[in-house]
């Protein structure tokens, strides 16, 4: 068996460390991960911030840890304020899109300029989200981008991002908060981030309705997008899914508009 990873060892220390047996949250700060890392002999980790992030959103947590879930849960990482982080069991922990639903193609209104220079898988799919309205398409919600890579401090999580907020209004005149979440194709996204977005929703736009949103480039570029809702019993939940493709004009038959005319939309 190959050895774990420094990042893996220094984790499944912290958690067997904090671990009691049986819990369902395990906390544990970051001064830990300098402690972890000396008491198994290992360099100091110099970016603290990248190894949580990596087993929040890139790789799996290690066995030792996901082997002491119960009640058919996974564990996650929390944040719980400055420096302070929990383990956590969650029902699911990654958002995949549904290979089963159908693709609508859409007429691509991407400026060719833009799609030249765009510097990564995220930025890329952020931009033919606003260039293309799809949150408006998906959401039926007129939206409208307020700023992207927002960085605020939360009073119950300590500093997060989002990496787009929209506001939307509807025919009724209600307003809408969406905060966006986008990766590319070889990320994942997380549940946890769906939480942050609702958290960042109660405390910095308390008025507005809160309709998070994520967005993922698939392997052929369509683009899934997906709508969540904070139940009160089962926590962060899917409402939504649909995928979209971004094509020229002429690749979009009569007979696909037909079909789109017709098909069901709930």
């Amino acid at each position: 068996m190959p050895k774990p990873s420094r990042y893996a060892q220094i984790i499944e220390d912290i958690f067997l460390a904090n671990y009691k047996g049986g819990e369902s949250s395990v906390s544990f700060s970051r001064e830990e991960i300098e402690k972890s890392a000396s008491r198994l002999n290992l360099p100091l980790v110099k970016n603290i911030g990248d190894l949580i992030y990596t087993f929040r959103f890139r790789r799996d947590l290690p066995d030792a840890i996901l082997e002491r879930a119960h009640c058919g849960k996974l564990w996650v990482i929390a944040l719980k304020g400055d420096a302070e982080y929990a383990f956590e069991l969650r029902t699911f922990v990654h958002i995949h899109p549904d290979p089963a639903l159908p693709v609508v193609k859409v007429p691509d209104a991407t400026p060719g300029i833009v799609s030249r220079y765009a510097l990564s898988d995220e930025q890329a799919l952020l931009a033919k989200l606003r260039y293309n309205r799809l949150l408006d398409i998906f959401t039926g919600v007129a939206c409208y981008s307020i700023q992207n890579h927002l960085r605020t401090k939360l009073e119950r999580m300590g500093q997060i991002e989002t990496d787009e907020i929209y506001v939307g209004i509807d025919k009724r005149g209600a307003h809408y908060v969406i905060p966006v979440q986008a990766k590319g194709k070889g990320d994942r996204l997380g549940i946890v981030q769906i939480e942050q977005d609702f958290e960042l929703c109660r405390e910095k736009f308390p008025d507005l309705l809160a309709r998070p949103i994520a967005a993922q480039f698939m392997d052929d570029m369509t683009i899934a997008l997906f709508e969540f809702d904070d139940d009160p019993d089962d926590g962060v939940v899917k409402l939504a899914e649909r995928h979209y493709r971004l094509v020229p004009e002429q690749d979009l038959s009569r007979e696909e508009l037909r079909i789109y005319r017709n098909r069901r939309t709930d």
